[in-house]
């Protein structure tokens, strides 16, 4: 645990030298949720609902841009060799990781508030009450937690910075191609299918009840097991890459 928060202080410090970081997780989902505000919810028969209906997919869409670049700064110390020396040096070796994924969750979850903050400034005003609150930021946590460890490993397995932002993409845009923006029961019969089965719709449908006071009924266990899953794969896939012999890049 001493090794991790030392890694989680190294984290932090970069975060706070290189603001760019914050900033790149934050303008795609304000500029995606000010579109689709302003121009495409007039098109819908969701009226001044559609905020409300919009918010928790922006902020699924939040934790999707912060952990993508996650991938980027992993991939980033590979290839600096920074990686190769931690190896070597006689901390834990999960701690070096650990750090990194704590990080990007502390970011995940600043980025979100003022996600929030901007959302009430525009008129939206969340029903949740206490337990509400607590389930939001219980399934933002965890959704980030599991989203950090899965681009994490996605940095270890890639031989460049770019290759790690690709590779980073499905976690980053899969919200996108959810009930993010749209009821599901109104896609197509085959993206219906998709939607409804990926991880993030559970989640999305759990903040969505969470934050506006509607019934969430089996979204939340889907979402806590999606996450728990990604979590796990992420975290046994990055250590498998981290102890494996450094190969050249």
């Amino acid at each position: 645990m001493s090794d991790a928060l030392t890694m989680l202080r190294r984290d932090l410090r970069h975060n706070r030298r290189n603001p760019s970081t914050m900033f790149g997780a934050l303008i795609a989902p304000v500029l995606m949720l000010l579109m689709f505000v302003y121009i495409f919810g007039a098109a819908t028969d969701l009226g001044e609902d559609y905020l409300g209906y919009v918010v928790p997919g922006i902020l699924v869409l939040c934790i999707g841009y912060s952990v993508g670049q996650t991938a980027v700064a992993v991939a980033t110390d590979m290839n600096e060799g920074i990686i190769n020396r931690f190896r070597t040096m006689g901390i834990s070796r999960a701690a070096v990781l650990t750090g990194r994924v704590l990080g990007t969750v502390l970011r995940t979850l600043l980025c979100v508030a003022i996600i929030l903050g901007l959302t009430v400034l525009m008129g939206y005003r969340p029903h949740a009450g206490v337990t509400g609150w607590l389930v939001v930021a219980g399934i933002v946590a965890l959704a980030a937690f599991a989203a950090a460890w899965l681009t994490t490993a996605m940095g270890l397995s890639v031989r460049s910075v770019v290759a790690a932002s690709y590779a980073a993409l499905p976690v980053t845009l899969l919200p996108i191609l959810s009930s993010a923006f749209s009821p599901t029961g109104r896609m197509s019969p085959g993206v219906r299918a998709f939607t409804e089965h990926q991880p993030y719709t559970p989640i999305i449908e759990t903040l969505r009840g969470a934050l506006n006071g509607t019934p969430i009924g089996a979204h939340l266990w889907w979402a806590v097991g999606w996450s728990v899953a990604m979590a796990l794969g992420g975290y046994l896939w990055a250590r498998a890459r981290f102890t494996r012999p450094p190969t050249p890049r």
